[in-house]
């Protein structure tokens, strides 16, 4: 190391420090009154609260009318009711529901990796302050979470999977082109060695999340949605790999099969649960699996997915298990299956999040479980819990308003009027 590179890095370290003490001495508060806030562990109201946030983290919750810290920067919200930010566990933030089917080879490799800002943008907005985007090519989600976190893009929290583990030949190889193009998913497992390395290098360069596709999909060509494309070796080998790594597991599962071995494999959460069984059902309460159901999406994709560029197999696939998928989460839900907020945003566009709310209520949910698969439950299967999921003291300050009460109406969710993240106003009336 050469001796001017060394000073360099001394004299940042310097200069970080004098910032970082700087900042100690001149703490940023915001304070947030509203007319009730909704305790989404219990589902009741707190009237007239204040909510004092500083650097970040919520440090009280008071009552209007409280002191205000010095300094503070007051947001008062007459009418409104306070409420965690809102967690989506399924989204593909590099996609683009708009553009379907072959329609994507109009664009460059990299056209993906910058409108998933605008997309960031969008979600956030949305009043999605977390999301977990379970596949992503070429490392996009990596860099839009560092860039998010540097502060250089504005965007929810990201917790990346990076790439997708599929079979070769599966829903998450690249099969809609013929062998003399040579397309392949670069992390394909056909072993359960083969699986322990990709988790390797996965997590190398920054998966905080594996996603793994268990059985056929809707979006893919040459299978169906019931087929199990990964055996439980493989599965289990995937589990016990990420699980020693500290990571946990998201298996992409329509299918019976494939959801009762991704089950007993040891994942963590399946991901839209279409074909479920009931012996299905019964392993993921006895096993504590939480299923991510994204049972809002195919009202999008039947009314614009041929006008997107859809093939029509898989519109012919997604009418096929739409209503059955919404018929299990309705008795998944009702066995006492942990429910996760999962969209799958991309195949639909993202913004539009929290539509999905409305079609949970209509198969089965109370306003109030809906809102909890987003908040407490999401942050638990996250395990991150201490820090989001609830406006609670020790929590980050991410926090929406909704004009009214969305335990009356739970699509008041879909228009925030106004959304907080980490302290930050990102919007407001």
């Amino acid at each position: 190391m050469g001796e001017g590179f060394k000073a360099a890095v001394l004299a940042a370290g310097l200069l970080a420090g004098v910032s970082a003490t700087s900042a100690a001495s001149a703490a940023q508060v915001e304070a947030v009154s509203a007319a009730r806030l909704l305790d989404v562990a219990t589902g009741k109201y707190v009237d007239n609260p204040l909510v004092i946030v500083t650097d970040g983290r919520i440090t009280s919750i008071g009552k209007k009318g409280d002191a205000v810290p010095a300094g503070a920067k007051l947001v008062d919200l007459p009418g409104a009711t306070l409420l965690p930010g809102l967690i989506d566990m399924h989204t593909h933030i590099d996609g683009l529901a708009e553009v379907g089917g072959y329609n994507s080879l109009q664009y460059s490799d990299r056209f993906w990796s910058v409108v998933q800002v605008a997309n960031a943008r969008k979600t956030l907005d949305a009043g999605f302050t977390t999301i977990r985007n379970v596949g992503s090519a070429d490392f996009d989600d990596v860099g839009l979470r560092e860039a998010i976190d540097a502060g250089y893009v504005v965007g929810p929290r990201v917790v990346t999977a990076t790439w997708a583990i599929g079979a070769t030949g599966g829903h998450c190889d690249s099969t809609f082109f013929p062998p003399s193009m040579d397309q392949k998913g670069p992390y394909n497992i056909d072993s359960p060695d083969e699986a322990r390395k990709v988790v390797r290098t996965l997590k190398k360069y920054g998966a905080q999340v594996i996603k793994i596709c268990a059985t056929g999909g809707v979006f893919s060509r040459g299978d169906e949605p019931g087929q199990q494309q990964l055996t439980y070796d493989e599965m289990h080998a995937v589990a016990d790999e990420a699980h020693m790594a500290g990571l946990k597991v998201a298996a992409h599962a329509h299918g019976a099969a494939g959801i009762r071995e991704a089950i007993k494999a040891g994942i963590d959460t399946i991901e839209h649960a279409s074909l479920v069984d009931d012996e299905g059902i019964k392993l993921a309460v006895q096993h504590g699996t939480y299923f991510s159901m994204d049972i809002y999406n195919t009202d999008y994709t039947q009314a614009e997915g041929k006008k997107n560029g859809v093939l029509e197999d898989n519109l012919r696939k997604d009418r096929d298990i739409g209503e059955i998928q919404r018929q299990n989460f309705k008795k998944a839900l009702k066995a006492g299956v942990k429910m996760i907020y999962g969209t799958d945003a991309g195949v639909y566009p993202h913004g539009d999040n929290a539509k999905q709310f409305a079609i949970m209520v209509r198969y089965g949910a109370t306003p109030l479980q809906a809102i909890q698969t987003a908040t407490i439950t999401a942050a638990e299967a996250l395990g991150q819990s201490k820090d989001v999921g609830q406006v609670a003291v020790g929590r980050y300050g991410d926090i929406i308003a909704v004009a009214g009460d969305p335990l009356a109406d739970v699509t008041t969710l879909e228009r925030p009027v106004f959304v907080m993240k980490g302290g930050d106003v990102v919007k407001q009336p």
